[in-house]
């Protein structure tokens, strides 16, 4: 798919130089400092991720922050998810648009849910913010060693953990998964969610199991879902998701049957759509249906569906 970089988390051309990891510390004078608090991005007034400067007060150390790359200058990910604010904002749910203020920032800065703003932000930052997001949820929930249980130590600028005890070396993880848009001569195959909004549909998606091919998996995820076969299955592009640490393979699958009988524990419901009806819905005058998240890849696939570009 010719267009399948300009996805959003994709296609920015970071350069990670993965050969200065072992020496980043030596970088860090010349820094752009990106804050992240529990999972939240800073962004400033104009809605632009905010690089600190390294002697910031909240840029802290070499020590405790991850290497991002070095695209202009050197840039590198802190996690202050330690500091307790004197009003904090509650979990907001599946579109959560609360931003939290620091005291120690300008007043129209904060931390913003980044599946909030990612289409907002430009494909750098957009690129900075997931590979951050991701690593230090990574962090967060491997600290320990899986060979041995001992306390495990990040090396190589967060992008290793190491274990003091029996010498595992540990490496962040991403999850494979399916996502397909799935057709039926003019129609598209959409399911949702019993806990997302109301009315908003999206392509079936799911994980890839261990052993399994890419197409094996759209084509088991489909039918356990929907009760539909699909037959020929073609890769059109990925977007990294760092929620908390995914890749979404998209593809294309033809349906060869078009019953549909729903798995209740993975659908609320699943429906054949047309071009005409997506249009509808994309244009926010659809009765039932709307559209999924504005930076998912889900929209970005139907999107290139209807304007016959997805090759």
């Amino acid at each position: 798919m010719r267009l399948g970089e300009t996805v959003t988390f994709g296609g920015s051309g970071l350069d990670r130089a993965g050969h200065l990891r072992e020496t980043a510390g030596d970088l860090w004078p010349q820094a752009g400092v990106i804050l992240l608090w529990k999972g939240r991005v800073l962004l400033d007034g104009a809605g632009r991720l905010v690089r600190l400067a390294a002697d910031h007060p909240l840029a802290g150390t070499a020590a405790t922050a991850i290497f991002l790359g070095e695209p202009e200058t050197p840039v590198f990910a802190q996690d202050i998810s330690s500091w307790v604010p004197e009003a904090e904002i509650a979990p907001g749910g599946f579109m959560d648009t609360q931003v939290q203020a620091h005291p120690a920032l300008p007043a129209d800065w904060g931390f913003h849910e980044l599946r909030a703003v990612m289409a907002a932000l430009t494909p750098r930052e957009a690129e900075l913010a997931a590979t951050a997001r991701a690593l230090i949820e990574w962090h967060r929930i491997h600290g320990f060693c899986a060979s041995c249980g001992a306390k495990s130590v990040a090396i190589l600028a967060g992008w290793q953990r190491s274990c003091p005890d029996c010498g595992a070396q540990h490496f962040p993880r991403t999850d494979p998964v399916v996502i397909m848009l799935i057709t039926r001569d003019n129609r598209l195959l959409l399911g949702r969610n019993e806990n997302w909004p109301e009315g908003m549909y999206s392509l079936l998606a799911g994980f890839i199991e261990p052993g399994e091919t890419v197409e094996a998996a759209v084509r088991r995820e489909v039918f356990e879902e929907s009760g539909v076969r699909v037959g020929k299955v073609d890769y059109l592009t990925s977007q990294p998701w760092p929620f908390p640490a995914s890749l979404m393979l998209g593809c294309r699958g033809e349906a060869l049957t078009e019953e549909i009988t729903i798995d209740p524990a993975e659908l609320q419901e699943a429906l054949w759509v047309t071009r005409e009806d997506l249009l509808s819905a994309f244009a926010g005058t659809h009765p039932k249906i709307k559209p999924s998240r504005k930076g998912a890849i889900a929209q970005f696939i139907m999107q290139h569906w209807l304007s016959d570009t997805l090759d």
